[in-house]
């Protein structure tokens, strides 16, 4: 996900797709586990996903912090 897409998407919809991306961070374990996925390199990228979201949401926390002191 691009940082452009992720600067247009609200609050509630960051937290909805870190959840998303968790789950499906989760399934990619669990089929790797089992048996080797087609594309092991889409397990990065979930996870540097996450951490982009990640980093969003905590942007706009302290931002939101700082305007109510």
């Amino acid at each position: 996900m691009k940082n452009s897409e992720i600067l247009g998407l609200s609050t509630e919809e960051i937290v909805a797709k870190i959840s998303e991306e968790r789950a499906t961070l989760t399934k990619l374990k669990f089929a790797h586990a089992v048996l080797a996925i087609e594309n092991p390199s889409r397990i990065t990228k979930v996870r540097k996903g996450i951490a982009q979201l990640n980093t969003e949401l905590t942007k706009r926390k302290a931002a939101a912090a700082s305007e109510k002191n």
